[in-house]
């Protein structure tokens, strides 16, 4: 291997940006994660200072470079990779004008209601393949020109969270196919900016980037990133993807029929096509994938991963205090706890929708609820509750997708929930697959290092890359569902489940 074959991916993440260092065979050198707030100025908001972002990039590569006792001269190409769908919005001059409205804010109701009025669900199905939701980039920007006027009178460009980052280490402004998929402004049949959607938003096509497909070369580094960063002036940038494509590329989901479980703060299904299909009422994103000339199919649950974080923080003190003195992870004490109760909790189920919900339900009023306590249920009866609910939400993805003829045989899990093999099981059975968890653990970022690799000639393909990297797999354990593990006791409590949500919406609604 020579010193110019090293390839660094970047993940612009929720809680912080990531910096990974790979080698040409996939190996992993080094990675270095730098964390950054969230902020919630009023209920169900949630922003992010893109400055925040920026100087986390920059730790993470000074980290990784330093780690591996390399210069920035040793990296051939970088691949950016990062959470979708947030509103950055840059002046003339460069300047960021606002905090980024982030994926998971749901102040755009109106916004999206307004559109939906004037095209219809099938106009806007038509023309980007997706309902119009409260955590896309349109309606943001029609939030902003309602309430902050003055603001948007001064705007000049529009970016996504990584193509911000690529912004400060380019001085480009360039997006790819599969991150601008999420915008609604996209069409991604045709793989283009919709001019019937930015005619209804009122959005001029120059305030958007140049779009690519994500193993192009879309920009370098520039003299003033060298100085920030330690990259060599010059050093090509692929498009790159938004985190779930790129995720998706690391665990290898990049032929038709290949299905991963993301379980991460949120909860994603993400399934491989080979030609563009949109679900009849929308419930399913359709996006562009990672790999030219291929689509997926994507189902979101806002609170997954989340909601055990959530319960852990809110109700779970004792427990964090003795996990501490014991010098072990606070999940690790309450799933051994649950992994003693019964599949299905003693008739105890749990409505992920802390943050409003995305599929199958696009409903930003959603809540989440606890149903069915008696003075029987204990803790551990709670805790395994709300995993079961989150792999119950999970699977409404997973039916949609079968409904389109989707073959689902087995299902690749990644993010942190994926470490837990009560959860793995649970997913199995709840399921009805087998579960396959010998993935990288990296994510996203290693995902974007892989399409880094492909842009500068590494690798011949995507598949390419995914089949080099396999070796590099972390394996959690192959969990087949079995009759006895709760599988016939899911299928019983699954519809139970569906029930609860219509029996509450109009609830959900007056709260």
């Amino acid at each position: 291997m020579s010193s110019k074959e090293l390839l660094l991916g970047i993940d612009v993440g929720t809680t912080g940006s990531k910096a990974l260092l790979v080698d040409d065979e996939g190996g992993v050198l080094a990675e270095e994660l730098v964390e950054y707030p969230m902020f919630t100025p009023h209920p169900l908001w949630a922003e992010q200072n893109p400055a925040h972002w920026w100087n986390a990039t920059i730790q993470a590569i000074r980290g990784v470079l330093d780690c591996a006792g390399v210069t920035g001269s040793s990296i051939c190409c970088v691949g950016l990779a990062g959470q979708m769908h947030g509103l950055v919005l840059i002046d003339s001059k460069g300047d960021v004008l606002r905090p980024c409205i982030m994926w998971n804010d749901q102040r755009t109701v109106k916004q999206c209601e307004d559109v939906m009025k004037m095209l219809g669900e099938d106009g806007v199905l038509g023309l980007v393949g997706n309902p119009m939701l409260p955590g896309f980039t349109a309606p943001k920007i029609a939030w902003v020109r309602q309430h902050e006027p003055e603001l948007y009178a001064r705007i000049d460009k529009v970016l996504l969270p990584k193509d911000y980052v690529r912004y400060r280490l380019t001085g480009g402004c360039v997006s790819d196919v599969a991150d601008a998929s999420g915008t609604a402004l996209f069409d991604v049949r045709n793989r283009r900016w919709s001019d019937d959607m930015l005619a209804a938003f009122e959005v001029p096509r120059d305030w958007l980037c140049d779009v690519t497909e994500s193993i192009e070369t879309s920009s370098e580094i520039s003299a003033e990133a060298f100085e920030a960063t330690g990259l060599a002036a010059g050093t090509p940038v692929v498009g790159g993807a938004g985190d779930q494509a790129a995720g998706a590329i690391s665990a290898g989901i990049v032929d038709e029929g290949g299905v991963s479980v993301m379980l991460g703060t949120s909860g994603v299904v993400f399934a491989a096509s080979k030609s563009y299909r949109v679900e009849p009422k929308g419930r399913l994103h359709a996006f562009c994938h990672a790999v030219p000339g291929m689509w997926h199919l994507m189902g979101v649950m806002l609170s997954a991963g989340g909601s055990l974080r959530w319960y852990r923080d809110a109700l779970c003190h004792q427990e964090k205090a003795a996990a501490r003195d014991l010098g072990i992870d606070t999940y690790e004490l309450l799933t051994e706890a649950a992994r003693k109760v019964p599949a299905g909790c003693e008739d105890l189920l749990f409505l992920p929708y802390l943050s409003g919900e995305r599929t199958p339900y696009a409903d930003p009023h959603a809540r989440g609820v606890f149903f069915g306590l008696t003075l029987r249920h204990q803790k551990e009866h709670m805790t395994r509750a709300v995993m079961e609910g989150v792999a119950y939400g999970l699977r409404d993805s997973l039916e949609l997708m079968r409904s389109l003829g989707v073959k689902i045989d087995e299902v690749r899990m990644l993010g942190g929930g994926a470490k837990s093999l009560l959860w793995r099981q649970i997913l199995a059975d709840v399921f009805s697959t087998r579960i396959i968890s010998n993935v990288v653990t990296q994510g996203a970022a290693y995902g974007a290092a892989l399409l880094a690799g492909v842009g500068a000639g590494a690798f011949e393909d995507v598949n390419d890359a995914c089949a080099k990297a396999g070796s590099q797999a972390v394996d959690h354990g192959c969990v087949e569902t079995e009759p006895g593990n709760g599988k016939e006791i899911y299928a019983t409590a699954y519809p139970r489940y569906q029930s609860l949500y219509k029996a509450l919406k109009d609830e959900f609604t007056r709260a």
